[in-house]
């Protein structure tokens, strides 16, 4: 099974809750170089963050669930215009 990387956090925090929710929703997601990012936040540019990384087939699911999370989030941040 190949797996590949759909996106890429700095904040363990926000990663872990797109992770929760790609796993509840059936999809084998796993984090790669969480700890080292977490351990030593300097790191993270020259690994390119903790990124979420799913099998090849499940991408397009994940990815349209991810996209869904992001829009919900843009949607529960109050804008400067209001």
């Amino acid at each position: 099974m190949k797996f590949v990387i759909i996106r890429a956090y700095d904040n363990y925090v926000y990663a872990h809750i797109v992770l929760g929710m790609l796993q509840e929703s059936g999809i084998n997601a796993h984090l790669k170089d969480e700890m080292t990012v977490t351990i030593d936040p300097l790191l993270s540019p020259a690994l390119g963050g903790i990124k979420i990384i799913v099998p090849e087939d499940e991408v397009p699911r994940a990815d349209e669930l991810i996209q869904e999370i992001e829009k919900q989030q843009r949607e529960d941040v109050p804008s400067d215009e209001e």
